[in-house]
């Protein structure tokens, strides 16, 4: 039902601006002839570090009678990251790009057993694609599609290294809801009752945008957070503090780093909100726990180009840049 589309040089190369003088760091992406461990291995020999992943659906958002979209986030990021410069700062030999995992019946209908269905398949091909990553010794990098991605990254995860991780997760949804089927909104209560999540922070939480029923289970599981009122509403405690705090709690273990673009002001996702965390603050969560915390992948999910209002390619332009934004975060902030 899911499969892993390689990303072809042909489309790549049509993606690219090059001038001359100058290089783009995807003219330096390595790419694949084959998805296999040895295609991998000798990638990572070749200095490969990052893989760059995309997971093009949104049946998890719309198992969770949210709105579509997340499905087309992968290429636009991919065009705005492929044109920033490969320089001192970061060269883009350091880039796998692998492909997309999609769903071969995407246009499926708002039935939510059928939905609910068709995200748990993808949660096999999404921890099956990732544990093939991390035994090569690759970093995940896993663009679009809902949230509902973040149960096969924990499971492939906790699997690889044989225990329960840690999560952080900037986010206004705690997505902790009850175990009632898969969708957007539960993969972290899945992955913590199946003891592949250890321990879960959420970043900039908003105070009602969460069923009290999620937060007694997230409580009852340990989790913990700081809610976007308390930063960027009350300023009871500084976006540093918070971090520090977070970083402290984190920094022993492995990590999945999460960012739901719902959290991000006014950028075209799922849920857009008006009332958010701005980009640059956002990046700098990224870029702080990729500096200090053992963080084991990045996943950057929920962007709909779509709902932009002026349309979907100007939704393609405002979203790929500001994802571009956020993996040079990442990965120029990783040790």
């Amino acid at each position: 039902m899911d499969a892993l589309t390689l990303f072809p040089k042909e489309l790549l190369d049509s993606l690219i601006s090059p001038r001359p003088g100058e290089t783009k760091l995807g003219q330096c992406f390595a790419l694949l002839d084959s998805f296999t461990p040895q295609a991998l291995n000798q990638a990572k020999a070749n200095g490969a570090r990052y893989a760059l992943l995309g997971v093009s659906e949104d049946v998890g958002p719309r198992a969770n009678l949210g709105q579509g979209g997340a499905d087309h986030s992968f290429t636009p990021a991919i065009k705005a990251f492929a044109n920033l410069q490969s320089n001192r700062f970061f060269d883009g030999e350091q880039c796998l790009l692998v492909g997309h995992i999609s769903l071969s019946h995407p246009q499926i209908e708002d039935e939510l057993d059928a939905l609910r269905l068709a995200v748990a398949q993808l949660d096999d091909a999404v921890t099956q694609t990732v544990t093939m990553l991390l035994t090569a010794g690759l970093v995940p990098v896993v663009i679009g599609g809902g949230h509902n991605n973040a149960y096969g990254l924990l499971r492939a995860t906790s699997e690889h290294h044989g225990k329960g991780v840690a999560a952080v997760n900037l986010d206004p949804h705690c997505d902790f809801r009850p175990l009632e089927g898969r969708h957007s909104g539960n993969g972290f209560s899945y992955a913590a009752d199946q003891g592949y999540l250890a321990q879960y922070h959420i970043l900039g939480l908003h105070e009602q945008k969460n069923s009290e029923a999620s937060l007694q289970q997230l409580e009852a599981f340990g989790g913990s957070w700081h809610s976007f009122q308390d930063i960027w509403v009350r300023r009871t405690i500084s976006l540093e503090n918070a971090l520090t705090q977070i970083i402290e709690a984190n920094n022993k273990q492995p990590v999945g780093l999460e960012l739901d673009l719902d959290a991000i002001s006014e950028l075209p996702s799922s849920a857009i909100t008006f009332a958010g965390v701005p980009l640059t603050d956002a990046c700098h969560y990224i870029s702080s726990l990729a500096t200090h915390c053992p963080c084991a992948y990045l996943h950057l999910a929920e962007a709909a180009p779509a709902r932009h209002p002026a349309g979907i390619e100007a939704g393609k332009r405002v979203t790929g840049q500001a994802i571009a934004e956020l993996l040079l975060a990442y990965m120029s902030g990783k040790p």
